[in-house]
């Protein structure tokens, strides 16, 4: 294969064209440092490598440059369009990237003969009314609560609602009318569902208006009973407004950005409004957490500047040298915008606490929503008092957000400290993998691993194991076979294999001097402590077991030639006690038991529970999975298409456990026959 041509810097910039486009550093192994996006390619690319001050991170990357490649676009508003794609795509190291699933939770209003309220995520249509996004869960359910307990919808599903024949507990603590059982005649339920659209569009005073005239209305017509009930109504809507320090009284729907950076680092707040009515805020945090660290900390410092994006990113941070830290939150204000809105409703306002946006940003944020979109820099009023809650918001999320840093660090510290692993850096790659087995009585078993690095848990590399061939609630065997096939392929690699994962060493030779000392096993691995992120064994493995669980891990460890220093197990304390754990070597070291006190035990703790809740969760879907296709499928005459349609019809293996015969017969496809035997064979 011939050799590439030397990249030419000089002469590439001097034939740069001055049109709008897209640029791309690459670095060495064609590894994608920056994307960004030019009205003038020429000027833009060629600002990098002059004399100007760059912030640290900036620098960095410059040093990394091995060639540049750009394309040309039609306009800016394209090269926005294909900066964006780009960063998602290849998620170069030092753009700012907001991670996020852009899958955010809508209230829905069913287009039911009655409707019902429900959260609801995924693609709108036409039938349904829905409100939103609300930045959280969280804040759905609470909106959800207040029409409960103010219009008293259903939030049954339609399956249950029915086949009802009794009003459920919401009904009994007067948290819904009960239309289930005919407690509220169809006309007044549509009259509160109109009522409760109409609350959440913004038209709050109105409401509450009618309701008073309602109220007014069956006091005089002696029906006090129903004028208490409106009047308990009337509270709970006034409580409700007067708690939304955001309410306007009209139908505004905005969403306010608001940017703050600190130690190095940058926060986003997005608080959002629709109908005048707060939802509620969500902060974001760019991929690789720090902004601009200092050279000084060396790889630290390199990990730390990951993950940032945005046009004219010369900028520094608050405090440090080079160009005003208002450059770099317009920065980051732009590619949160940009990114943040791909796919998801864009308001008729953003009120934002930053400069005057790009051009070619606000007509992409306009071609998105198909309309105009204001950006408010300086808001008068009551929106000036909601960019303050938001830019307060933020330095609170971002004030939280470095204690827990700073506590989390100390935690790996002190665990590194107690394994002996502690080398003097900053301890950002010590890996760590933790295992644990979960089933119910040896039914659905299964295992999981979950990776602690980069002083964070790290749920995308998470996995887990389906255990299979083994005899019911035999742990020790579920242990061994995920273990086994976690670190097989591992141990079939080797150190001198040429796809030997990075960082990968081989355990010492029996024969070698010194090998069968287990103390030496600490000292040994200090190293691998800043292996880089390729599969590699990890620098500890927790088992959640004592001594029987360690013994079979050391024994697979043997099998594999892998390094049983690296085996820690974590056996309960006396009564189970949190704080009385021991730690168990599988090398031959003394346990040690940290105390309550310890921070490493605290890490530990941390990691194990979190997987023991990742195997407990995947247990109870894979064992809810099981149990419902295969009660079904035992039943002669019940193929999918049938089961299917009883499990819609239904609601699931409940619903259908609970229908009478007649019930079931009422299913397209089944049966009078086949609906006894259903009954039948589930009784």
């Amino acid at each position: 294969m011939a050799e590439q041509p030397a990249f030419d810097l000089r002469q590439f910039l001097a034939q740069l064209p001055s049109l709008p486009g897209v640029y791309r550093m690459i670095g060495a192994d064609d590894a994608l440092l920056y994307v960004g996006k030019a009205r003038d390619l020429k000027k833009r690319v060629s600002s990098y490598f002059n004399k100007g001050p760059h912030s640290p991170r900036i620098a960095l990357m410059i040093e990394k440059i091995e060639r540049v490649e750009i394309t040309v676009t039609g306009s800016e508003a394209e090269a926005l369009l294909l900066e964006n794609n780009l960063i998602k795509t290849g998620a170069p190291r030092y753009n700012i990237l907001f991670r996020d699933d852009k899958s955010y939770p809508y209230l829905k209003i069913s287009g039911h003969a009655f409707p019902r309220i429900a959260y609801y995520r995924g693609a709108v249509d036409r039938r349904s009314h829905y409100f939103g996004p609300f930045p959280s869960a969280w804040a759905v359910k609470e909106s959800i609560q207040v029409l409960q307990k103010v219009f008293r919808l259903r939030t049954c599903e339609d399956s249950v609602f029915a086949n009802r024949s009794r009003p459920c507990l919401l009904y009994q603590i007067e948290r819904c009318s009960g239309p289930c059982v005919g407690a509220i005649s169809k006309e007044d339920y549509a009259a509160d569902v109109s009522a409760a659209l109409r609350f959440l569009g913004g038209s709050q005073g109105e409401v509450l208006g009618e309701i008073e005239a309602r109220m007014h209305a069956a006091a005089e017509a002696l029906r006090f009973e129903e004028a208490a009930v409106l009047r308990d109504r009337m509270s709970a809507l006034g409580k409700v407004m007067h708690q939304q320090a955001m309410e306007t009284g009209g139908d505004t729907d905005a969403d306010i950005v608001a940017a703050v950076a600190r130690g190095g680092r940058l926060c986003v707040n997005l608080a959002m409004v629709r109908g005048g009515r707060h939802l509620g805020d969500k902060a974001f945090f760019p991929a690789g957490g720090q902004l601009a660290a200092p050279q000084a900390q060396g790889g630290a410092g390199e990990q730390a500047a990951s993950g940032e994006q945005g046009a004219s990113s010369e900028q520094g941070a608050s405090g440090e040298q080079g160009p005003p830290a208002e450059d770099l939150l317009a920065e980051a204000l732009e590619a949160f915008v940009v990114q943040h809105y791909d796919g998801v409703f864009v308001p008729p306002v953003l009120i934002v606490n930053g400069p005057k946006p790009d051009p070619a940003v606000l007509e992409l944020l306009q071609q998105r929503a198909g309309r105009q979109v204001a950006w408010v820099r300086q808001p008068q009023g009551h929106r000036r008092r909601w960019l303050e809650l938001a830019i307060q918001n933020a330095e609170l999320a971002l004030a939280r957000s470095l204690a827990e840093e700073g506590s989390q660090k100390a935690r790996t510290r002190a665990l590194a400290q107690l394994l002996g692993l502690d080398d003097g850096s900053d301890l950002a790659g010590l890996r760590i993998e933790c295992f644990d087995i979960s089933h119910t009585m040896g039914e659905a078993t299964q295992a999981s691993c979950v990776v602690y690095q980069d002083h964070a848990m790290r749920p995308a590399e998470y996995r887990r194991f389906n255990i299979e061939g083994i005899e019911p609630g035999d742990d020790y065997a579920a242990m061994r076979q995920a273990l086994s096939r976690r670190y097989a392929a591992l141990a079939r690699e080797g150190p001198d294999s040429p796809e030997a994962p990075e960082g990968f060493e081989a355990p010492a030779s029996p024969d070698t001097p010194g090998a069968a000392e287990s103390q030496e096993a600490p000292a040994a691995r200090k190293a691998s402590v800043t292996r880089g992120k390729a599969a590699r064994l990890p620098d500890v493995v927790l088992i959640d077991g004592g001594k029987g669980q360690v013994e079979v891990a050391r024994q697979v460890f043997d099998e594999l030639g892998l390094d049983t220093g690296v085996l820690v197990g974590v056996a309960k304390g006396e009564g189970r006690r949190v704080g009385l754990e021991t730690l168990v070597f599988a090398d031959g070291r003394e346990a040690v038991v940290p105390g309550r006190e310890s921070a490493a035990l605290m890490l530990v703790a941390q990691v194990r529970d979190e997987a023991h809740r990742f195997a407990i969760t995947g247990m109870r879907a894979r064992r809810a999975k099981a149990r419902q296709a295969s009660r079904l499928d035992e039943i002669e005459g019940v193929g999918p298409k049938r089961r299917q349609r009883l499990l819609a019809r239904f609601g699931g293996l409940r619903g259908i456990m609970a229908a009478s015969v007649d019930d079931l017969a009422s299913v397209e496809g089944v049966s009078r026959s086949l609906a006894e035997e259903i009954y039948r064979r589930l009784h």
